[in-house]
């Protein structure tokens, strides 16, 4: 388990940009296809409360991903996030094209990924997370593991993480318990 240290917890408090790969952190990272080949996804309903939290608490939600789907604009839609670039498998160049129209440095981006292609992301972020069933060199190359899964919760584990740090989960939590 990674250790939230104190320089990690500054950076967290930093943070003003999560980003998300979809495959293997929005779902659990299978691909599944109809009989008539139509894609199928299934998307944690934790993560997406979780997305709808943090935002609401002012840090922005967007999404980069190799494939291309109806079903991630949909959820993307759905979720309010407004940042969504598919069908990139050079997710920096993408990374690169936000930065030129969002006024966020890299310093303030944190980026859930979980395999391979999201690495180069990842290592020049601010924060570089991955969840709990990365495979090894993700970890090795990560600021951060989760100790759920992709689409299991992975992403509302880190929503959670930086509204505790940065002072708003009371604030996000308090319609739900008054």
């Amino acid at each position: 388990m990674t250790e939230l240290t104190n320089d990690l917890r500054d950076k967290f408090q930093q943070i003003k940009l999560l980003l998300l790969d979809v495959d293997g952190v929005l779902t659990d990272g299978k691909l599944y296809f109809s009989n008539d080949g139509n894609e199928l996804k299934a998307f944690n309903t934790l993560d997406g409360h979780g997305i709808k939290l943090l935002q609401k608490s002012g840090v922005n939600v967007g999404i980069i991903t190799g494939r291309k789907s109806q079903l991630v604009q949909k959820r993307a839609a759905d979720l309010g996030i407004e940042i969504l670039v598919q069908g990139r498998e050079d997710k920096f160049t993408a990374l690169k094209e936000i930065l030129d129209t969002h006024n966020v440095d890299m310093e303030n981006i944190a980026f859930i990924g979980d395999d391979y292609p999201d690495l180069t992301v990842m290592t020049k972020v601010g924060i570089g997370i991955t969840v709990a069933n990365a495979l090894p060199a993700m970890v090795e190359h990560s600021d951060w593991q989760t100790r759920r899964k992709g689409g299991e919760g992975a992403v509302r584990e880190i929503c959670d993480l930086i509204m505790t740090i940065q002072g708003t989960f009371d604030a996000g939590l308090a319609p739900y318990i008054s």
